[in-house]
């Protein structure tokens, strides 16, 4: 018998309606890849079936592995601050990421975020797939570079190409799409920079505001 895939992949997971609640029932059960093991429980994407916006990070975190929604640690807040400056605030959106378990490493009694493998990021996109068939978002902005070659492919960079909107194919469907840096790389800058790196953040997401009217 052939040793088993290590990265199998969603598709198997799937459910045959794909519905967004019975999408997120499903996901539950993803063994697509081996992030799920060692994480606390799947982070599924969270906001309305009719949300016009469609913002694709990288991975749940900590907080998030813990409380089972995307966005609600420290990222989050960056994020929820730049939408309402942006006026972005009061636009119905789905936020989700484009691999639904917590990747780390241990550093004693700490979880340090690794960055997903390829292979895992390429074993979550159905569940990716999945959800913007569900949406059909108006626009959909990618945060960070892991998201962005999960939906745009490595033709796009995140420093070259950001705050534009692209109307074009991906691994998606077509659509229209924007992309930015990952809030969490706002938290990572250096403090004289911090101010900088959020206002050109908040840039980004108003093209996005202005582009939907």
């Amino acid at each position: 018998m052939p040793p088993r895939a290590k990265h199998p992949g969603a598709q198997g997971f799937l459910p045959p309606e794909t519905t967004l609640p019975e999408l997120r029932a499903a996901a539950d059960g993803c063994r697509g890849c081996d992030l799920w093991e060692p994480a606390t429980q799947t982070v599924f994407g969270a906001g309305p079936a009719d949300a016009p916006l469609l913002l694709v990070g990288e991975q749940p975190g900590d907080v998030e592995d813990v409380e089972g929604e995307p966005f609600v640690g420290p990222a989050g807040r960056v994020l929820a601050q730049a939408l309402h400056e942006s006026g972005l605030d009061a636009t119905p959106r789905y936020v989700t990421n484009a691999v639904k378990h917590f990747s780390f490493t241990r550093q004693g009694k700490r979880r340090l975020h690794q960055t997903p493998k390829a292979a895992e990021v390429s074993a979550c996109r159905p569940w990716l797939v999945a959800e913007y068939a569900a949406l059909r978002p108006q626009l959909t902005v990618c945060l960070g570079s892991t998201a962005v070659r999960s939906v745009l492919g490595t033709d796009v960079k995140v420093l070259r190409d950001r705050g534009a909107v692209l109307e074009r194919d991906s691994a998606l469907g077509p659509g229209a799409f924007l992309v930015t840096v990952h809030p969490s790389s706002i938290l990572r800058a250096p403090d004289d920079l911090r101010a900088e790196a959020r206002a050109a953040f908040v840039a980004d997401l108003r093209v996005a505001a202005q582009f939907l009217g």
